[in-house]
């Protein structure tokens, strides 16, 4: 029985670990293009934010959650590489048939968006991410027909945002699998409901810990693991939600405006000191002030790393709304994440005498050297591991 016992461990501890090298490297990771829609009485205009290289080498984004996956990924890193005019050809070369992918219209007509600016960053670490911003521009027929914006699931998720000149209000909306804009007016913007408003902002919140947030999946594990007793749990829950609560709306505010690869270098050593605090000293049936004021101070950073989704949705006309139902999105995942683990750990072993010793101290190294491998990742350490990097 011991045996079986260390060996479902040793299962356990080597899925958590091959589910964290794919996420280490997010310097390919597939993002939604972030779309900002001005709509005159003449033109419609589109700056867009994104990454243009996997579209000019034709990467399927619908398909995969990391450009290496793709095969066109060699295509996609030579792009990377070249300076911003000759991606700004590039781009405008290619541009007729990335055209048709794209779905603008009013009434029945069909729009031709036209690419009249490029701005590429120059060349940096080609390793990192690269977001040019592009200017579309189509003529608009008389008439008060609204506009529909959209495009094809290969190109990947958009973001569209819809800004009233002159007024707070605002429309928003996260498109994928090639969904179109509901009708943007031309005066005015399109009116999100209340329900739906809710709805987007749950999932989303929830979406970005189960399955994207591996990193704060971690830290809350790291809590759990802490001790089997209901209060120390209870303790830290409850100060990390209050602490992520405050800077998630002071971030959205604008009142905060951090650096987030800062900040998500931070949020990588905090899942460290949680993980090795619960090597050192877990299992107490009770919590000292200490380790709730560390996991407060520690929940103020992933509340930053938080509202970095919350910068590109947006909150439109539905602020207070959106931002609560974000949150309790957030409060959903970390909730399915501590019910997991639950039933997965303390519910069939933690009566065992051995339970410490072999679950919660084994994993929580785990956690430990993952973590540590990100703080160096993401201060640009760890390019010279071989495998990891």
């Amino acid at each position: 029985m011991g045996k079986l016992l260390l060996l479902q461990i040793r299962v356990v501890l080597l899925a958590l670990l091959s589910m964290a090298l794919p996420f280490t490297a997010t310097a390919h990771e597939v993002q939604p293009a972030v779309a900002d829609v001005e709509i005159g009485p003449d033109t419609v205009t589109i700056t867009l934010r994104t990454a243009v290289e996997p579209i000019i080498a034709g990467v399927n984004l619908s398909e995969v959650e990391d450009t290496n996956d793709s095969p066109l990924s060699d295509q996609n890193d030579a792009l990377r590489a070249l300076p911003p005019a000759d991606l700004a050809a590039a781009l405008t070369e290619s541009w007729t048939s990335i055209s048709e992918n794209i779905t603008l219209t009013t009434g029945d007509t069909d729009l031709l968006p036209m690419l009249s600016e490029v701005d590429v960053p120059q060349v940096g670490d080609i390793e990192i991410r690269r977001d040019s911003t592009l200017t579309l521009v189509a003529d608009l027929p008389e008439g008060d027909d609204p506009v529909v914006f959209g495009w094809d699931a290969a190109l990947g998720g958009l973001i569209i945002r819809q800004i009233a000149a002159g007024t707070d209000d605002a429309y928003e909306a996260y498109l994928t699998n090639g969904a179109l804009s509901d009708p943007m007016p031309r005066t005015g913007v399109a009116q999100t409901s209340l329900g739906d408003a809710v709805y987007r902002y749950v999932v989303s919140g929830f979406d970005h810990i189960i399955p994207k947030g591996l990193d704060h999946i971690l830290f809350v594990l790291g809590l759990f693991f802490y001790s089997r007793a209901w209060r120390p749990l209870l303790w830290q829950v409850s100060a990390f939600t209050v602490a992520h609560t405050v800077t998630l709306a002071l971030a959205t505010l604008g009142i905060v405006q951090p650096t987030m690869w800062v900040i998500e270098a931070l949020i990588a050593l905090s899942i460290v000191w949680v993980a090795v605090e619960n090597i050192w000293s877990g299992g107490k049936k009770e919590i000292g002030w200490e380790r709730i004021g560390v996991v407060f101070g520690f929940g103020l950073l992933h509340g930053l790393g938080f509202a970095s989704v919350l910068s590109e949705f947006g909150l439109g006309s539905h602020f207070i709304a959106s931002l609560i139902s974000f949150n309790i999105g957030v409060e959903l995942g970390q909730i399915t994440v501590i019910a997991a683990a639950f039933l997965l750990f303390s519910l069939p072993f933690g009566a065992r005498s051995w339970y410490r010793a072999r679950i919660a101290v084994p994993i929580s190294v785990v956690i430990a050297v993952i973590a540590a491998y990100w703080v160096l990742n993401r201060i640009g350490w760890a390019g010279d591991i071989p495998y990891l990097a």
